[in-house]
């Protein structure tokens, strides 16, 4: 479940750089995405 949401919110990131949406907002959410991607493999697949 966490690798979905961390999957759409890097696409979301790359959509917000390719059409300019959100300004320095669009940040927070690779910031959010890779936060998401380590809490998910330091959990493992299991849990």
């Amino acid at each position: 479940m966490l690798l979905v949401i961390a999957i759409l919110l890097l696409l979301f990131w790359v959509g917000g750089l390719a059409f300019h949406i959100a300004g320095g907002l669009i940040h927070i959410l690779i910031v959010v995405a890779v936060i998401l991607f380590i809490i998910h493999f330091v959990r493992g697949r299991g849990v």
